[in-house]
């Protein structure tokens, strides 16, 4: 069966240094544990698809649907306490960019498919209990009209991943309006590179607030 996504994808587009294109691990038995059959509607998907084989597969990022380009987003943030000029999608793909039935963009990621150039060590992979209560979380917030991401998918791998002991490895399709964090201008303004974050600012300003974009002063109107 075919799965469709009609995919536009606007953050591939930008400079390579925002990013760096990464193919999920294949995986070797993939199974569906939980479809969000309102949220794909929602997305312009038909559930039956995403819960045929070739669907599962692709959630579980074993095939890459037509039309993806598979990247890794590269961000800087705070971890231990302490500023890293360099984090990124240690375990996270994002496969690409659709615009929903109200017309608003939204991000397909790929949660725990494996290891990415920012992975600085780990094995990108996710144990089934985290995506189980990212997902649950996530619905719950979405539920009480909390804007954060959303989860369309739970798939188990077939594979174990090894945290205190072996544990069940699985996937998680989050979905987002976009994966931009503050991090991501951190990224660049630690570099020194004005014309990246000018180049991420215009793209926010597009993407999420384009009354601000016909501002007198549209930076200072996105902050």
């Amino acid at each position: 069966m075919t799965v469709r996504f009609a995919f536009d994808n606007s953050y591939a587009r930008l400079p390579s240094a925002f990013y760096a294109r990464v193919s999920p691990t294949p995986v070797s038995a993939p199974h569906l544990l939980k479809l969000n059959q309102e949220l794909a509607v929602q997305l312009g998907l038909n559930p039956v698809e995403l819960a045929s084989q070739a669907g599962v597969e692709i959630l579980a990022g074993k095939r890459i649907p037509e039309g993806a380009e598979p990247i890794a987003t590269a961000y800087a943030g705070h971890q231990f306490g302490q500023f890293v000029s360099q984090l990124g999608d240690g375990r996270a793909i994002l496969l690409g960019e659709i615009v929903d039935q109200e017309g608003v963009r939204r991000d397909i990621q790929l949660k725990g498919c494996g290891r990415t150039p920012f992975s600085r060590g780990g094995d990108g992979r996710a144990a089934l209990g985290p995506v189980l209560r990212e997902y649950i979380v996530s619905e719950a917030m979405a539920a009480l009209g909390i804007p954060t991401t959303r989860a369309l998918a739970a798939v188990m791998t077939g594979d174990e991943v090894i945290r205190e002991t072996y544990l069940p490895g699985a996937v998680l399709t989050r979905v987002a309006s976009s994966h931009m964090r503050i991090g991501t201008f951190e990224f660049f303004a630690a570099r020194g590179d004005v014309d990246a974050v000018r180049a991420l600012a215009d793209h926010a300003l597009a993407r999420h607030y384009p009354d601000a974009a016909g501002a007198a002063r549209p930076y200072l109107a996105l902050l």
